[in-house]
């Protein structure tokens, strides 16, 4: 399987399926990658700020791809012409071959429109086992302690984690994260899009290789990691 960072907290994960994951890309200003060249069969949005909303119902539009999300984000989606899946914390189901669990996540849900925001449910994070491997895509969340409980029902073979802080985890929670989710790799998600969430990757990978077992690859945008 090959992982694609798209920037922010955007990936694609490609192998038998191709599955995109908060999709934030006009108006991203650190990715690379062009709304027209996304065809996925799935996409999975963890909340519904735009800066991972974002571009969900266009490139459902174009690719046919089904929205797989919580129930109220799922609605907002099909009310907008789009194929979606309704799921809620806990709940998990087999797309063709992909298994999607979400669990929770510690943030807030709304998108802002025409000066109000829309509730769009409870934000969440995604377990996806494809082709034999298992990836914890944790959304925006602070830390919480029951990541020890989805460690303990599945190994994780690759997090991607937020440490930007402000809006979500630091590196310091975050390597209380790995330290709980125990994963043989991860990947630093959700920092240097902008000053207000910069942090240095480099110090993050130094401080988690010396006090766990796992490994932290970083990803510049439109840089991939193999899981073989």
């Amino acid at each position: 399987m090959q992982v694609t960072f798209l920037g922010h907290a955007a990936f694609l994960l490609a192998g038998s399926k191709s599955v995109l994951i908060d999709p934030f890309i006009t108006g991203n200003p650190v990715t690379v990658s062009k709304v027209q060249d996304l065809h996925p069969d799935l996409i999975l949005v963890s909340h519904g700020h735009d800066d991972h909303l974002g571009d969900t119902v266009e490139i459902a539009r174009q690719s046919g791809a089904t929205v797989v999300s919580v129930f109220e984000l799922a609605n907002f989606c099909m009310r907008h012409g789009v194929g979606a899946h309704p799921m809620h914390i806990g709940g998990s189901h087999q797309f063709d071959g992909v298994r999607i669990k979400l669990t929770p996540a510690w943030h807030g849900s709304g998108l802002a429109t025409g000066g109000t925001a829309e509730y769009l449910g409870t934000p969440c994070g995604f377990i996806i086992t494809m082709d034999g491997h298992t990836v914890y895509h944790a959304g925006d969340t602070g830390l919480f302690g029951d990541m020890n409980l989805i460690s303990r029902r599945q190994a994780i073979d690759l997090a991607l984690l937020p440490i930007g802080d402000n809006f979500t985890m630091g590196p310091d929670d975050a390597l209380e994260a790995v330290q709980l989710l125990q994963p043989h790799t991860v990947i630093p998600m959700h920092y240097n899009t902008w000053p207000l969430i910069a942090q240095d990757a480099s110090r993050f990978k130094q401080d988690v290789e010396a006090k766990t077992t796992a490994r932290v690859a970083i990803l510049n945008p439109g840089e991939s990691y193999e899981l073989v």
